[in-house]
């Protein structure tokens, strides 16, 4: 059974890096800024994941540490450019 589950997490890894090599095309190329927002949105989701699968392919909770900031991040940055392309300004004076 350990060895299924180690396969499957390499498995897990190389489809999440493919779909980060495919969902990295709007971030480079969209056309409007919203476009590359939600590439960088899809990004951050796919390094969330790969970090919780190295978490159960190692066996530590260092990873989902690193996940759950990665997510914090990622939302925190998301609203913010939201917000950006919204108003043109993400502090208002």
């Amino acid at each position: 059974m350990e060895t299924l589950l180690m396969w499957s997490c390499y498995f897990t890894l190389f489809c999440f890096a493919l779909a980060g090599v495919i969902l990295s095309h709007p971030l480079f190329v969209g056309p409007t800024p919203q476009d590359r927002v939600l590439g960088i949105d899809a990004l951050y989701l796919i390094g969330m994941m790969i970090a919780l699968t190295l978490g159960m392919l190692y066996r530590t909770s260092w990873y989902f540490d690193i996940a759950l900031l990665v997510s914090l991040f990622g939302f925190l940055s998301t609203a913010a450019m939201a917000r950006f392309l919204l108003r043109g300004e993400v502090i208002e004076p």
